[in-house]
């Protein structure tokens, strides 16, 4: 059972990136557009969508799964930081410190990797 719940709970962690992976290949032109209203170049947008969906695969499937955690820990800190850091903003706010909050589960992975339905050698 507890092979199940990592898992499920690696998945659920993942599910978030992978989709905005997925909406910011969509959505390329307005990604970029929103991304210049930061003062962020256009090409940074690249190595967010290869992070956002190539990380949440190989946790999902335990391959390299403290690399890929390692990775988006660190997009999580940097995007609240750079884009969620209005904090007279309530919905700012509550996306900086979801963003910690994922931060926070994702340093649980690197600590711990995948225990469960993993290709990662133990």
């Amino acid at each position: 059972m507890t092979n199940i719940i990592d898992l499920l709970g690696r998945i659920f962690i993942s599910a978030l990136f992978f989709l905005n992976g997925i909406f910011k290949i969509n959505n390329y032109e307005g990604t970029i557009e929103w991304m210049d209203g930061y003062g962020l170049p256009g090409i940074m947008i690249i190595p967010a969508i290869i992070i956002e969906i190539v990380a949440p695969i190989l946790i999902v499937i335990g391959y390299k799964t403290k690399i890929a955690a390692a990775l988006l820990f660190l997009f999580c800190i940097s995007t609240a930081f750079i884009f969620h850091n209005d904090f007279s903003d309530q919905m700012q706010l509550t996306a900086f410190l979801k963003n910690i909050a994922l931060a926070g589960g994702f340093m649980f992975l690197i600590a711990n990797g995948a225990r469960g339905y993993s290709l990662d050698k133990k």
